[in-house]
């Protein structure tokens, strides 16, 4: 009997460690790896969302020079992680033709892909590039085409994030995204 119950915990164990390394592999292409580059055509804004723009900002003040986008709209949170894109809003003179600064309802992304609905819809935009972080672009893409029927183009930023940094967005990143698909946003 208790060799059969060491035999048990064995398969478990294993089982359990080939499923986290399945899970690992693909959190590793979807989150991390699978980066997509700058849009191939014109578009009608750049869109930064909110959270790691110090990081993120910069990527989406140079697409939108090289895309000759007419539109920088940038999430406003007044959070931490916001300083540099929450700084350029607040010295920023309005209203501004180039500069769209939008506070999203709930401060998450649901609430920036609502908020992007809304943007869209007012000024008749038909493309956009959405700038974020890498790990970030399935489930705010996901959002982001669930609200719109704008051509959405994901550039991705690249954090700079330690082992146990990208172990934990694997985790919030797959609960998100299971999230998304289970409850979409915007009526959809």
């Amino acid at each position: 009997m208790h060799q059969k119950g060491t035999v048990a915990v064995k398969i478990i164990t294993d089982t359990l460690l080939g499923l986290f390394a399945v899970w690992f592999t693909v959190c590793l292409f979807l989150f991390n790896l699978d980066s997509p580059a700058a849009p191939a055509s014109h578009v009608d804004a750049v869109i930064v969302l909110g959270g790691s723009s110090a990081e993120r900002l910069p990527v989406a003040q140079r697409l939108a020079a090289d895309a000759g986008a007419p539109v920088l709209a940038v999430s406003w949170t007044d959070t931490p992680g916001n300083l540099t894109a929450d700084a350029l809003c607040r010295e920023a003179s309005f209203p501004s033709s180039s500069l769209v600064c939008f506070r999203p309802p709930g401060m998450d992304t649901r609430g920036e892909a609502e908020a992007i609905r809304k943007l869209v819809k007012s000024n008749g935009w038909s493309s956009i590039a959405v700038v974020t972080s890498s790990y970030h672009v399935p489930r705010a893409r996901t959002l982001i085409e669930q609200c719109t029927d704008a051509r959405v183009s994901m550039v991705a930023s690249e954090p700079k994030l330690d082992s146990l940094q990208w172990l934990r967005r694997f985790v919030i990143e797959t609960g998100g995204l299971l999230d998304v698909k289970l409850h979409p946003e915007c009526g959809t």
